[in-house]
């Protein structure tokens, strides 16, 4: 059994050319430690606040590959859910595996293109901590195709659009897992204003105690604000990317 029920975010990590640099940055953005990284897994690091595990760091070995936060959905039965995304329209881009006794991975992308990855747990069952200062809070799908987003991703984990939320707007809709009432993240639709070379992508977004703390440590770190903030129903909201260039969102709370 999973501790998360199927479609729920249950895990967010990041591909980073320079480990050691990510440790830095984020250890003083939101107050994470890490352990020593595995490396039977290419010493993927685990960050925790509190003592609890909040995301993973992985260096990455591939110069070919992004430098880019990645959202992983909950699945009690990952096979299945490769054959869902076929069937969606989506693509398979890393067959489901077995990670140690960890659990078992797979890596995907809708139809618009946007990666995610699908994970049934098994000794790792993913956040100790989220919604809580220092660790995830959100996820927004920036696509292209809306409708075919929200079909696509309702026939693979059951998301509904939350079309009667008050944070719902033209080209902005919530999503909810079925039989819940809590918003899990929303689909975006990506207007004339933005670039015509950025692809649909996940946003994966954190919370902070205080927006303007978190600007100035990680401008101070070498990153920078890419989205000023704005302000949202769940509070102040800022778009990061980090000294690497891995961009991810920001929240305060109200």
């Amino acid at each position: 059994m999973t501790a998360f029920a199927d479609g729920a975010p249950c895990w967010v990590d990041v591909l980073l050319p320079d480990l050691d640099a990510g440790k830095r940055f984020y250890g003083d953005l939101f107050g994470w430690t890490f352990d020593e990284g595995a490396a039977e897994f290419g010493g993927y690091t685990q960050a925790f606040r509190d003592g609890r595990k909040a995301a993973g760091l992985m260096p990455r070995s591939d110069e070919t590959m992004p430098t880019a936060w990645g959202i992983f959905f909950a699945t009690s039965d990952i096979g299945r859910t490769e054959t869902a995304v076929r069937e969606a329209g989506g693509r398979v881009l890393h067959e489901a595996v077995p990670v140690g006794d960890l659990g078992s991975m797979l890596i995907a992308a809708d139809p618009a293109g946007a990666v995610f990855g699908a994970w049934q747990a098994g000794a790792h069952t993913g956040f100790e901590i989220a919604r809580q200062p220092g660790s995830y809070v959100w996820m927004g799908l920036n696509t292209r195709d809306p409708q075919a987003a929200d079909a696509f991703y309702a026939q693979v984990f059951g998301f509904a659009g939350a079309r009667e939320a008050p944070m719902a707007r033209p080209g902005f809709l919530p999503w909810r897992l079925p039989g819940q009432e809590r918003e899990i993240g929303c689909r975006i639709a990506m207007d004339a204003s933005v670039p015509a070379d950025l692809p649909s992508h996940f946003t994966v977004c954190f919370l902070v105690d205080d927006m303007a703390e978190a600007i100035r440590t990680a401008t101070g770190h070498g990153g920078e604000v890419v989205a000023r903030p704005e302000r949202s129903p769940g509070g102040p909201f800022a778009v990061f990317r980090d000294n690497q260039g891995a961009t991810f969102g920001v929240m305060a709370p109200k």
